[in-house]
């Protein structure tokens, strides 16, 4: 069963094509290198071309056996840079501009106008259907939330007046009311 396992391993090595780098060049390389995973695999590919079999290099490095194969293609391909992780694409992008930012933090540093807006005060969800209204852009409460946290903007806020709230009839009531002893 071991010979048989052996002899397909055989068939189905990969072969490191690119040899301008010994196998002590190698290890210097991975002593020298900052980024861990990197050095892992030059590692694994030094033990190949000591001789030790792929499984073998793969198992003493802390990947699986296909991983060390696709490594050594980039290593081909590439060289030691090849070996290094690439950096990532950064996510999604934003789904609101710089400038329509401003203009959102703008919008809730100067209050909702109630005549125009319908609201006295902005909540998430009234930012949410300005925002569609203004770009022609759909976003979640909770995105929206996210969005104001990141331009500095806190839950916290003032309790609401009523725009027809009589100041004088509140106070002569707050005298009328007698604290209870």
């Amino acid at each position: 069963m071991i010979r048989k396992d052996r002899q397909q391993e055989a068939i189905m090595t990969v072969q490191i094509t690119r040899n301008d780098l010994a196998v002590s060049e190698l290890r210097r390389a991975a002593a020298k290198s900052a980024d861990a995973s990197a050095a892992r695999r030059m590692l694994a590919i030094a033990l190949i071309l000591d001789g030790h079999s792929r499984q073998d290099a793969a198992q003493q490095c802390g990947m699986d056996r296909q991983t060390l194969r696709d490594w050594v293609h980039r290593s081909n391909a590439e060289g030691l840079a090849g070996l290094s992780d690439r950096p990532h694409a950064g996510g999604p992008k934003p789904a609101l501009s710089n400038e329509q930012l401003a203009q959102v933090a703008e919008w809730v540093r100067t209050g909702p106008d109630r005549e125009k807006d319908g609201v006295i005060r902005w909540r998430r969800i009234d930012l949410c259907d300005k925002i569609a209204v203004a770009f022609a852009v759909r976003l979640h409460e909770r995105s929206v939330g996210k969005q104001l946290r990141r331009l500095g903007f806190r839950h916290i806020s003032v309790r609401p007046r009523h725009p027809q709230a009589d100041g004088e009839a509140q106070e002569a009531h707050k005298k009328l009311c007698h604290p209870r002893c």
